[in-house]
């Protein structure tokens, strides 16, 4: 069984290569982005359009609201359960996505952690509240160095997981990722671009995303009754206009923002797809077309074209 995975950085264009792929390869997409999970998250994710899924199905899309969030361990089998069904139907998979963690813990075969624990949780939400990133990132520091290593720090909900962990079970946070690899064969391709390009991109994709109605979209989940605090609204994009709904800076600030931080976060999702990788085939997609890719996939995979089928 193939299992194709596309990954690259934000606005790289991985959305509109893989519709192509799928189209020309007769498979399905299985999103691998944390924040394509969520209804009413459409604008400020760049989720594929209704129009865009209609070209080819997509999986692991619209699957949850805001307030309840999935674990990793949810998303891993809902993912594998996706592309179980695609091959029992003769398709080919596509997973695709930017979230590092997703593409890792689905091609790896990662199998999860204890499950939360409530009273522990809500005490490091309180020490969080109180004392902030920094005093929940030394105590990490001093109870599981090596998970302090390789977890983001400037990320609450990374750092109170680890410390859950290893408080809970005494071991460390990143010693819990055993591995079963899945049964698959897989061809991981990278898409990048010149990062002028690519950061050219990012400021023309944010401003339309203020032109289809960013702001608009999220007022309306917080008039559903979302809170600030669930991690939906502190993706990117909503926190920085969250910022402005609540007064914090005006509507210019929250947009260069947004901007601003997107480029960091590139910059942090390359910690996951690195270019000297020697799993990833790389193709810069400013001079290489969709349709050498499929022809490179097909000698790969050694699979015919859709109109073939």
């Amino acid at each position: 069984m193939e299992l194709l995975v596309l990954v690259g950085p934000t606005a790289v264009g991985k959305t509109a290569t893989a519709i192509e792929l799928a189209q020309q390869l007769n498979g399905e997409i299985v999103s691998a982005d944390s924040r394509y999970l969520y209804i009413g998250l459409d604008i400020g994710t760049a989720k594929p359009t209704l129009a865009e899924r209609a070209r080819v199905p997509h999986h692991l899309i619209d699957v949850t609201t805001p307030d309840q969030p999935w674990t990793l361990a949810q998303v891993q089998a809902a993912a594998m359960a996706a592309i179980g069904d695609i091959h029992a139907r003769g398709k080919l998979p596509l997973l695709v996505g930017g979230t590092g963690q997703y593409i890792r813990a689905i091609t790896e075969g990662w199998q999860a952690p204890p499950a939360a624990n409530p009273q522990l949780r809500a005490e490091l939400e309180t020490q969080l509240a109180h004392e902030g990133i920094e005093a929940l990132a030394g105590r990490l520091r001093a109870v599981d160095p090596a998970s302090a290593e390789k977890v983001d720090l400037r990320n609450p909900r990374r750092v109170i997981r680890a410390l859950e962990v290893a408080l809970t079970t005494g071991e460390s946070f990143v010693s819990q990722r055993r591995k079963s690899p899945p049964p698959f064969r897989i061809l991981t391709l990278g898409l990048t671009r010149p990062r002028p390009a690519l950061y050219a991109r990012i400021d023309a994709r944010v401003e339309a995303m203020m032109q289809a109605g960013l702001l608009a979209e999220t007022r309306a989940l917080v008039e559903k009754g979302y809170g600030w605090e669930l991690p939906a609204l502190s993706a990117l994009g909503y926190k920085q206009i969250g910022e402005h709904v609540r007064g914090a800076c005006d509507l210019e600030t929250a947009v260069q923002s947004i901007k601003r931080e997107t480029r960091r976060f590139v910059r942090r999702q390359a910690n996951w797809f690195k270019p000297t990788d020697p799993a990833i085939q790389w193709f810069d997609v400013e001079t290489v077309g969709v349709g050498e890719i499929g022809q490179y996939i097909q000698q790969r995979f050694n699979i015919p074209n859709s109109s073939d089928y």
